[in-house]
């Protein structure tokens, strides 16, 4: 039972890496476009810009460059356009590709076998659990009228901005703006780590595996949260170079 924990931290560890390295790549390519020259950059370049800005920050599920003081409550019609592009993200399916590539070298589960199918396998199983999660979110978020998306704390000072990004991985903002413990978010969470025992085989079966598989993916929302707060700070350069 050590053994296979070990295993789910070290591939959970591997996965934000790839995550941060999804992170690199999306600020490279900004950087590029915003380092062009106005002779060189066109309409068509400046919209892929923005799209991909766009799919970068519904990657993290955060709300674009909003601070928590300029909150609004979603509509049920944002909500739905929110969850769709969400569900068709292409970084998302690029960060499925990225885990499940790590999964096939850790052989895990070791039922699947390598190859093609192993990975395809592996692939089909991250992506499911990674929609169930955001399917249950959306639904319990819309039933509750929570609002899960990230924002920028407006705070100064390392510490409180810290304290704010950390709790943000298990609250989330009402109607009214203030924020609560976020049924949909962890709810989300449980759902696919639960629910994926369901298609794994054996040695992934039992509920003491969701639990660890669940507590992995609680700690790793919860730790991004800081990446989602200081990445305002992180892009700051790149903006003023192409000022």
């Amino acid at each position: 039972m050590s053994e296979m924990k070990d295993r789910e931290v070290t591939a959970a560890m591997r996965r934000c890496t790839c995550i941060f390295m999804v992170v690199a790549v999306s600020f490279a390519v900004q950087a590029q476009s915003q380092s062009t020259t106005p002779e060189q950059t066109d309409t068509s370049s400046k919209q892929s810009g923005s799209k991909l800005i766009g799919s970068f920050q519904n990657l993290l599920n955060m709300a674009g460059s909003e601070k928590s003081k300029e909150f609004h409550p979603l509509s049920q019609a944002e909500r739905n356009h929110l969850y769709l592009t969400t569900m068709i993200n292409p970084l998302s399916f690029a960060r499925c590709a990225f885990s499940a590539g790590i999964d096939q070298l850790d052989d895990k589960p070791e039922e699947w076998e390598q190859g093609a199918s192993g990975y395809g396998k592996r692939f089909a199983n991250i992506l499911g659990q990674y929609s169930i999660q955001r399917t249950v979110t959306y639904g319990l978020g819309s039933v509750l009228h929570e609002d899960t998306r990230y924002f920028n704390s407006g705070k100064e000072g390392f510490w409180p901005r810290t304290g704010y990004a950390l709790s943000s991985g298990i609250l989330a903002r009402h109607d009214d703006g203030t924020r609560h413990f976020s049924f949909s978010q962890v709810g989300g969470v449980a759902a696919g780590a639960f629910l994926a025992r369901t298609w794994l085989p054996p040695s992934q079966h039992s509920a003491g595996d969701a639990a660890v598989s669940f507590g992995i993916t609680m700690a790793s929302n919860i730790g991004f949260g800081v990446v989602k707060e200081f990445l305002p700070d992180l892009l700051r350069p790149f903006r003023k170079k192409s000022n």
